[in-house]
């Protein structure tokens, strides 16, 4: 008899962890998913977009993975190292505690060796005595890579040719030629070190003993206090602002400035759906989003890495049939990210397809253009000044924003069921030329002003006529409809409108009717509004933070703070988010997000402020 798809989902569940179940570390070039179990199951080397090592969550049995356990049955806790991206997983058995702690040093190498990047698992048996299994089991290029494992001068070489990862360990293992294995028993106050490093180029591979394992913890734990103690936040939600800083921080590609949206790929936004995306990559839109969240707690210098980042990979001059901008670029500034898929991936939970690369990048989103110009606004003014050049690309993109706006697009969700006149997309073309315009009033920078104001005002005007529904008693998704969407929430964030004017009031009333449950807030109704896709989704998380900030905005504070409230418990045990929340709570789609954290950083500080 053939399995029922609940028996199906039921045995797939026990070889997955559940997304939320995992905590982050990186050293701001590539990141890792430890999950609450002590395995590593995602892990590309040496970057974000690197093909992966480790992905045991895209594949159980293909994907990869370094697992470090006690091996009896144990109760385990994680938690980061106060103000840090250290992760400490704690395992209770009943002849003692043992803890691993994983993390990778940022800028903490010896002189001379600034290109080595390594991930550093310690573990140490803090009472009685514990016994330990680990398993290092890489499968290089997301599984489609052979390998070999040999020992070379006391280190184990796993080798896959042009790819390659070097072990160094303080405990035996056993070795089959693809795999290595340790069984070991720690007493307490006894610890192990394991440490992976990449292979090749001009850093030779180096043990990492005891003490280097010491010395390296005790380094990264105070870059990470160091960077933290620049922020300005004091308010209420303190310790989830933070994580969520340190969250943003750690989805920075340090070498270029360049911001990702998440640092995993195809992590289902609806179990057993097609919507599985590839997020390893610079969106306009996000990274300028997270440069004002950063910014508004004192980090300025995350916000001056991304600006070279624009400023270098980023040309208003290409003539690019879409537009001067793309809405998405590599880490490394390059434009080409052709989409394919990976069919010898199974998905987590069975999620398939398996996508790497994004073909959204040759979409046209004419709102990325309001959020970059805010975010270079916002700098310039809680910053430093732009450059005169910075000025000069700028007034090239308003100049085309003022040709182009009234296209149809695909618009901020991405949607591959065809170009509509999306309101949204008017708002943040307003915002661009908006914003502009004060740029040059505040700093006496030549621009040709009439032109921009009055396509600034024909936008506004165009938006009150044809995006407001009178039969809704709202604004609506696309001019001429009758269809909600939550990306309107940022009518008032972008000062576009009044937060208690009449008419975006009854629109605040008529979102919550139709998209907000307990809190939680849809982008929009695929039925009403088809989107290309088969299958549902998932509360979109940023929306409900910015459904928050509409709250607090519109003076109604009291629901502003209960809805905050409680969408912090829909955090994991880190305080970390994924792109939605499920039905019943789970955490869905690519984790961790930054568009989530940059949103709860934004509610929190303007609900914090509203309260005194």
């Amino acid at each position: 008899m053939a399995e029922t798809p609940f028996q199906q989902e039921t045995r797939q569940s026990h070889r997955y962890l559940p997304i939320a179940e995992h905590g982050l570390i990186g050293d701001l070039r590539s990141v890792a998913l430890v999950g609450s179990d002590g395995t590593i199951d995602w892990y590309c080397s040496p970057s974000f977009d690197a093909p992966s090592v480790f992905a045991a969550l895209l594949d159980a049995e293909r994907g990869g993975r370094f697992e470090l356990a006690a091996s009896v049955p144990a109760h385990t806790k994680q938690f980061y190292f106060p103000d840090t991206n250290v992760l400490i997983t704690r395992f209770f058995t009943e002849e003692g505690v043992g803890e691993v702690q994983d993390f990778m040093p940022v800028g903490t190498g010896r002189p001379g060796e600034e290109g080595r990047h390594r991930l550093i698992r310690r573990v140490i048996c803090v009472r009685g005595t514990v016994p330990f299994r680990a398993l290092v089991a890489p499968r290089f290029g997301y599984g489609a890579e052979p390998h070999t494992l040999r020992e070379e001068e006391g280190l184990l070489l796993f080798d896959a040719g042009e790819r390659a990862l070097t072990l160094t360990t303080t405990v035996a293992m056993e070795c089959d030629g693809r795999d290595a294995l340790a069984e070991f028993k720690l007493g307490e106050g006894e610890s192990a070190v394991f440490a992976l490093d990449q292979a090749g180029g001009e850093i030779a591979p180096r043990g990492c003993a005891h003490a280097e394992a010491e010395h390296e913890f005790n380094a990264t734990v105070a870059y990470w206090r160091h960077w933290l103690a620049q922020s300005r936040y004091r308010g209420r939600w303190r310790e989830m602002v933070h994580r969520s800083a340190l969250t943003l921080k750690l989805l920075t590609y340090a070498p270029t400035g360049a911001i990702v949206a998440a640092p995993t790929t195809s992590l289902p936004e609806q179990l057993g759906g097609e919507r599985n995306w590839d997020y390893r990559y610079v969106w306009v839109r996000d990274a300028a989003f997270a440069v004002y969240a950063l910014l508004r707690l004192g980090f300025a210098g995350e916000a001056e890495a991304f600006m070279r980042f624009v400023t270098t990979h980023i040309s208003p001059g290409d003539g690019a049939v879409e537009g001067p901008l793309q809405i998405m670029y590599g880490i490394d500034g390059r434009v080409e990210l052709p989409e394919r898929e990976l069919p010898h991936l199974e998905g987590y939970l069975g999620s398939a397809p398996v996508r790497i690369g994004n073909a959204a990048a040759s979409q046209l989103q004419l709102d990325i253009y309001g959020a970059l110009i805010d975010s270079i606004y916002l700098y310039d003014k809680w910053a430093q000044p732009i450059s005169s050049a910075q000025w000069d690309d700028l007034c090239h993109l308003v100049d085309w924003v003022c040709d182009h706006w009234d296209q149809p697009d695909e618009g901020v969700w991405e949607t591959r069921g065809g170009r509509k006149n999306f309101l949204y997309s008017r708002l943040m073309c307003w915002v661009a030329v908006e914003r502009a315009i004060r740029l040059a009033n505040r700093r006496g920078l030549p621009a040709d002003l009439p032109r921009w104001r009055r396509s600034r005002d024909d936008i506004y005007r165009r938006i009150m006529d044809r995006g407001w529904s009178e039969e809704r008693s709202a604004f609506t998704q696309c001019e001429d409809s009758d269809v909600l969407d939550a990306s309107l929430l940022m009518m008032p964030l972008a000062k576009f409108i009044a937060p208690t004017d009449p008419k975006w009031l009854s629109t605040l009333d008529a979102l919550t009717e139709d998209l907000v449950s307990d809190s939680l807030v849809y982008r929009y109704d695929p039925e009403a509004s088809p989107d290309g896709l088969r299958g549902d989704e998932g509360t979109f998380s940023i929306c409900s933070f910015w459904y928050v900030e509409a709250l607090v905005r519109a003076g109604r504070v009291d629901e502003a703070r209960l809805a905050f409230e409680k969408m912090l418990t829909y955090a994991n045990h880190l305080g970390l988010y994924a792109e939605e929340i499920g039905r019943t709570g789970e955490q869905q789609g690519n984790f961790p997000q930054a568009f989530t954290h940059l949103a709860l950083i934004s509610a929190a500080f303007n609900l914090d402020k509203a309260l005194g």
